[in-house]
């Protein structure tokens, strides 16, 4: 097993031990983050969505910030704010938590759409503009938010343009009896995450991501890609199409999966398991008010022959 595998392979058995019985959910989880991807983690409240989270955040051993999205947080409750010191005469730049390597946004879609607005550049440029600066984020920098139904009280649906910035959103589910089972007769999750050790660093990150942007991808499967992005175009499936934005994002999600798998090569169907996770939550299904559904992407994936 080579440096690479060692690593993702410690990686996944410390997050098994703190979320139980979500071994898939977790390699998802992880793939996105190898790929350089935010994550949207949505499902009922209770389910373990912000330990999933903080898990995340401290096995890869990067520092990160943790906001309660409410509905009279401000942009400038993330962006920070210049505040006058006396003595130096002069406004001096307050950073919000948006200046981390990992923000955990909680419960993203209960604050107002104007706040939910100031993640977009952060998240698709790396950087925010305040009062007139640009001020670059601290590398790397992942959004891992977490989101309540939209038919929970007090919520507020994501605009298109900020879910197309999450690479995935994934669901966790309520845990099978076995696995409740062992969260009932053991410890509190997060009290088990303070003596785990840190088993990346950024540096370490970086050189799993270039390995990730090495992995090949041969004409067979690109071409593969190419027929689903058409598929979602083509108005049988869904109302609009993913955008090429879209389709980067997927090439470069399976290549982390390849990755997580131990190969230096993309597989047909390391873009037919991350389709899903990585399209559902950008398109909106045919005959249907909401989002697209996870069945109507694999439908559409059945229905699309594998080269």
């Amino acid at each position: 097993m080579d440096a690479p595998q060692l690593i993702i392979s410690s990686m996944l058995r410390q997050l098994n031990t703190i979320i139980v019985g979500k071994e898939g959910q977790i390699r998802d989880a992880v793939t996105c983050l190898l790929a350089g991807g935010h994550l949207l983690i949505e499902d009922v409240p209770g389910v373990g969505k912000t330990t999933l989270a903080q898990a995340l955040a401290h096995t890869f051993g990067l520092a990160f910030s943790r906001v309660q999205f409410t509905s009279d947080l401000m942009p400038s409750d993330l962006t920070g704010v210049s505040v006058y010191e006396r003595d130096k005469q002069a406004f001096v730049f307050h950073p919000g938590p948006l200046f981390a390597q990992v923000l955990l946004a909680d419960e993203i879609n209960r604050a107002s759409p104007k706040t939910q607005s100031a993640l977009l550049e952060a998240m698709e440029e790396k950087q925010v503009s305040v009062e007139g600066a640009t001020r670059p984020l601290p590398q790397p920098f992942f959004v891992i938010a977490t989101q309540n139904p939209h038919d929970q009280l007090g919520t507020h649906a994501l605009p298109e343009s900020q879910l197309d910035r999450f690479l995935m959103r994934l669901s966790l589910g309520y845990p099978s009896r076995q696995a409740e089972r062992e969260l009932l007769r053991g410890q509190d999750r997060r009290t088990m995450l303070d003596p785990l050790p840190k088993l990346l660093n950024a540096e370490q990150l970086a050189l799993l991501q270039a390995a990730v942007h090495d992995v090949r991808a041969a004409d067979a499967v690109v071409a593969y890609l190419l027929d689903l992005l058409q598929a979602t175009r083509n108005g049988q499936w869904f109302v609009q199409g993913l955008s090429p934005r879209a389709g980067l994002a997927i090439l470069r999600a399976a290549k982390a999966r390849a990755l997580m798998e131990g190969r230096r090569y993309v597989a047909p169907d390391d873009v037919a398991h991350i389709l899903p996770q990585t399209a559902a939550h950008r398109l909106v299904a045919v005959g249907s008010a909401g989002r697209g559904s996870r069945e109507q992407v694999q439908a559409m994936l059945n229905a699309t022959p594998l080269p």
